[in-house]
């Protein structure tokens, strides 16, 4: 990630993330700091810390219900729906595409 071709904020949002995952106690309001000072918001801090806290969750959740991962196939497939439509689940049969421009439809 060092020496990853990426800009040097991003290099601080993750250098943020490993030492929340290593050592969630040891984070201070210097680290908070060190990433405003690369540019990051309050709210781009507080999006981070709960993505990581909910990515945890789900990954100790899986692990400890025995829940299994999708198939190679599977995965392909929801790779190529989240790149047409991100997130959103999939429309109704039948229904018109979704908007191109990015924009949600009104």
């Amino acid at each position: 990630m060092r020496t990853a071709p990426i800009p040097e904020a991003e290099k601080a949002l993750f250098a943020f993330v490993d030492r929340l995952n290593d050592a969630p106690g040891d984070v201070r309001r210097e680290d908070v700091e060190r990433l405003k000072a690369a540019g990051w918001t309050d709210e781009a801090v507080y999006d981070t810390v709960s993505v990581c806290a909910l990515f945890n969750f789900y990954n100790r959740w899986i692990d400890g219900t025995g829940v299994q991962g999708l198939s190679p196939a599977m995965y392909q497939r929801s790779a190529k729906r989240m790149a047409a439509g991100g997130y959103l689940p999939a429309p109704p049969p039948g229904s018109p595409p979704p908007s191109s421009s990015g924009e949600p439809e009104r």
